[in-house]
This record gives C-alpha cells, sequence and structure tokens, in this order.
C-alpha cells in the first residue's frame, strides 16, 4: 500500500503529476451518512454574509422558520448539508456538493441566507460564496445568486416565490439541480433556444471545460479556507473524493469529455467525442496546484 508522498516545496512537475494519477485506482467510496452532519446547529454566525442584518420578528416569522428546520433536518437529500445558528434563527448556511456528470462534480459550494422579517412573503437572500470566480451563469462574482425562486430573475409558475408553498429546502433543491447542472451554458439568459442545435451544443462543451478548470481553481480555494462550521466536511469529503477527482482529471488529460471520465461510449449532441487540446493544455498547468492544494490540507490517497 502506497501513500501519496509529502509535498515538495517546490510545484510537482506535470509529468509526475500525471503519472501519479494514473496510477490511482478506483476507491471504494463511504456513503454520504459517513460524511459530516447533514443538519447541525452551531454557534458564532460572526463570518456570516448578513450578520449585520436584523429586523423586527414575529410570532408567524418563529413559526415559518421552526417549520423550515424541521424540513430541512428530516428531509435533507445526499449532497446537501446544512448549519442553523442558535443564537440567530433568521441566518443559515448551505454546502451543496457538485452532481456527477456535471463540470461541478465533487466540489463543494457553499451559500449563506438570511430570512428578512416579512419571511416567507418575500423570498430568502442568498449570497454565494464565490471565490472571486464565475463558474456559472446564475453565480456571480459578487456573490449574487439569479434564480426566479429569489426574484432576482424572471420566473412563472413553481419557478417564483410562493409564501404558502416555497421552503428554503426547495431553494437548495433548485441551486443543486437547475443551477449546477449538467449543461449551465444554456442558463444564460437566451441560450435555451440553442439546446440541440450544433453550434449551442459545441458552445457548451466549451463552457464545460472552462466551468471545470474553474471548479478545480475553487475547490483550492476552499481546501485552504473552508468556511466556518463546515471545516470537517471539507476534510472528509475531499479526503473522500480526491482519489476520484485526479482520476477524472487523467480521463480528461486523455481526452475524456468533462463529466464523463471512463465513458468512452458517450458522445455529445454535436458529435464530439473528445475534449479541447487547450482545455488539456490547462488542465495540465492546474492539476499540480491541486495535488499541491490537497497535500497541503493533509490529503493523502493510499493503494
Amino acid at each position: 500500500m502506497a501513500e501519496m508522498q509529502p509535498c515538495a516545496e517546490e510545484t510537482p512537475k506535470e509529468e509526475q503529476i500525471v503519472k501519479f494519477v494514473a496510477q490511482i485506482d478506483k476507491p471504494i467510496l463511504s456513503s454520504e451518512d459517513a460524511i459530516s452532519k447533514r443538519f447541525d446547529v452551531v454557534t458564532d454566525c460572526l463570518d456570516h454574509h448578513f450578520v449585520k442584518e436584523n429586523g423586527h420578528v414575529t410570532r408567524g416569522w418563529l413559526k415559518k422558520v421552526r417549520l423550515e428546520w424541521n424540513i430541512l433536518q428530516n428531509d435533507l437529500p445526499d449532497g446537501i448539508h446544512v448549519r442553523v445558528y442558535e443564537e440567530r434563527m433568521d441566518l443559515l448556511r448551505a454546502c451543496i456538493v457538485g452532481a456527477p456528470g456535471t463540470p461541478y462534480h465533487d466540489n463543494l459550494f457553499f451559500f449563506d441566507i438570511f430570512f428578512p422579517p416579512d419571511y416567507p412573503h418575500e423570498p430568502p437572500s442568498v449570497h454565494y460564496h464565490s471565490g472571486g470566480l464565475r463558474l456559472n451563469p446564475n453565480l456571480y462574482e459578487s456573490g449574487k445568486v439569479c434564480l426566479s425562486l429569489l426574484k432576482t430573475w424572471t420566473g412563472t409558475g413553481n419557478e417564483v416565490w410562493n409564501a404558502e408553498s416555497s421552503t428554503v429546502l426547495q431553494l437548495l433543491l433548485s441551486l443543486q439541480a437547475l443551477v449546477l447542472n449538467e449543461k449551465p451554458y444554456f442558463n444564460e439568459a437566451g441560450y435555451d433556444k440553442f439546446v440541440g442545435k450544433a453550434d449551442g451544443e459545441k458552445n457548451s462543451i466549451t463552457y464545460n471545460e472552462n466551468a471545470f478548470l474553474l471548479s478545480c481553481k475553487s475547490m483550492m480555494y476552499v481546501l485552504r479556507k473552508p468556511p466556518k462550521h463546515f471545516e470537517t466536511l471539507v476534510k472528509e469529503h475531499f479526503t473522500c473524493r480526491a482519489p476520484h477527482i485526479l482520476d477524472a482529471c487523467e480521463a480528461y488529460l486523455g481526452g475524456d469529455l468533462v463529466g464523463h471520465a471512463h465513458d468512452k461510449a458517450y458522445v455529445a449532441e454535436d458529435g464530439n467525442k473528445n475534449c479541447s487540446t487547450g482545455f488539456k493544455i490547462m488542465l495540465g498547468k492546474l492539476l499540480p496546484k491541486l495535488v499541491t492544494a490537497f497535500c497541503e490540507a493533509g490529503i493523502t490517497s493510499d493503494r
């Protein structure tokens, strides 16, 4: 059983890293239930984006937020983790795991949420921990989240906030499934009309390549500065998933399309089977930095 060697002070050479990831076997992964708590009540909200927000709290507001807590505690699905604050029931922090098949696979995405005084008649406010990166049309470098459910974008029917039926869980599921999805290029306003068309699908592949590169940079940011109360989750998650992430990187360097590592039968709707040369060059340069970030976080890989 060999271990990943401690990182040297100098950045490992690209050839060494490619050789390293080529030797990694697909890991036997622990279940989501084994990785930290999905729902927990914590203290100390001083680093929360909305900590300075405040307002009058009514009995109806308190009842609704308690109901939200109960729903989250009992119904959170795989890939979503939530921390609520004992001293500030109007604040919440959530973590969403990037889903397989997307350019965001295996990454962690963090959101700060605020229940306004007129909640649920108005939707919650949401801030995305971007690390200064724009890796999705709906998620801005500033932390703005563009979503009809939040009234930050237009929408109809179930897409808009309903005071009687909408919940924070619905919001988190929308972020997980509709925002961090398989083809985020088509989330851009007006681009949905290009779904299934050759140029649109080609642009979507290019967008996914760039999104994955930015997602890798986001991983490094999260590893070096995990959000408060999620430090254990970050360490456990990447300890579990690092071999899979590096294995996927090796597959992409070999030409596999982003989100479809080792799926040789997968062909994009525009007929494309291979990622671009430019993407492989950029990934080759980024990969040693990602390995170094894993090493610096104390993450090792056993074989």
